[in-house]
């Protein structure tokens, strides 16, 4: 019996531990190339940091992509939340902390609403849908800002001190990805909604004779994705200390392919918070370690779409694979 559990566990967990694995090598192998640089507390306390941003963006994506949907705008929301807030702290500079944080929310969640109309209403492809949204989202941001920065100069010392401060010895960063990872968790996994996701991303069809309202389904996912990158947008804007009209362009890149890196299927039905956080993980701690190894820019950026490029094949044939069984268990 011990042994049928604990052939079930790895089978149901091998692409967490994989990356498990993964991560121990690649580390172990940077230690000993950086001379034992790369495993002190200081450098991981800062991979930890760097990280935390792309955690939150990627499970709120997770569960577009677990939905059977796809957004690109990400990072154009990022920038919209980030520089409406940075705007409102310029020509407000004793409004309360608390109050930015609703009006990145809320920007976030308005963005969230109307892809979730173009994708779920108006059935437009996601692929094609949310390109559209990120495109008009990007043109809103220049007319916000009218082009202009809004530098550090224009930010309170309380405002930066989100980016900086701890507690508990935690960078606050780390405690907000913390805090959208339990969150993600529960919802995903032990809340009806999150069954509901998965049960439209494996099958809308299958999920309309269920009773499932699948339109509705669809735009709490890309509205929760829109509210948890206002969130970030405005974190990112902390964390580098200024605001402009490129902030997070391409991001979402990086975020999806952490999703897939972490086993999510892009096809929809398949994937677990878990695996997400270990990809993102993973996809920064490269991030990390390619300056920290004197790769040249021009590299590190080809070896990033290598790993994306990777991780997509992978999970297109983890995806065969599994239906490959699901029809041989059928016969």
């Amino acid at each position: 019996m011990s042994n049928r559990r604990t052939k079930h566990f790895l089978s149901d967990h091998s692409q967490e531990l994989a990356l498990i694995l993964i991560i121990v090598v690649v580390g172990a192998l940077v230690q000993l190339r950086t001379g034992g640089s790369f495993l002190t507390g200081s450098n991981l306390n800062e991979l930890m940091r760097e990280t935390s941003i792309l955690i939150m963006v990627s499970c709120g994506m997770m569960m577009v992509i677990v939905s059977g949907g796809i957004d690109l705008s990400v990072g154009s929301v990022m920038g919209l939340a980030g520089m409406i807030a940075a705007l409102a702290l310029r020509d407000h500079r004793t409004i309360p902390i608390p109050m930015l944080f609703l009006i990145a929310i809320s920007v976030g969640a308005v963005c969230g609403i109307f892809t979730g109309f173009v994708v779920a209403k108006l059935r437009i492809f996601p692929l094609i849908g949310t390109l559209g949204t990120c495109d008009v989202l990007r043109g809103v941001i220049y007319l916000f800002s009218k082009g202009v920065w809004v530098s550090q100069a224009d930010m309170t010392d309380e405002f930066l001190m989100i980016s900086t401060g701890e507690f508990l010895g935690v960078n606050y960063l780390i405690w907000f990805a913390l805090i959208i990872v339990i969150f993600a968790y529960i919802l995903m996994g032990h809340t009806r909604y999150g069954r509901h996701v998965y049960a439209v991303g494996n099958s809308e069809a299958n999920a309309k004779i269920s009773g499932i309202n699948t339109e509705r389904t669809k735009y709490i996912a890309y509205i929760i994705n829109g509210m948890i990158a206002g969130l970030a947008g405005m974190l990112w804007i902390c964390k580098y200390a200024n605001a402009q009209g490129t902030t997070a362009t391409g991001y979402e890149l990086n975020v999806i392919a952490s999703v897939v890196l972490g086993g999510v299927s892009i096809s929809g039905g398949y994937g677990s918070v878990t695996g997400v956080v270990l990809g993102a993980l993973l996809f920064g701690m490269v991030s990390n370690i390619l300056p920290l190894i004197q790769v040249s820019p021009f590299w590190q950026r080809a070896i990033r779409g290598a790993i994306i490029l990777v991780s997509v094949v992978i999970n297109a044939l983890v995806a065969r694979r599994a239906a490959r069984r699901a029809l041989e268990r059928r016969a």
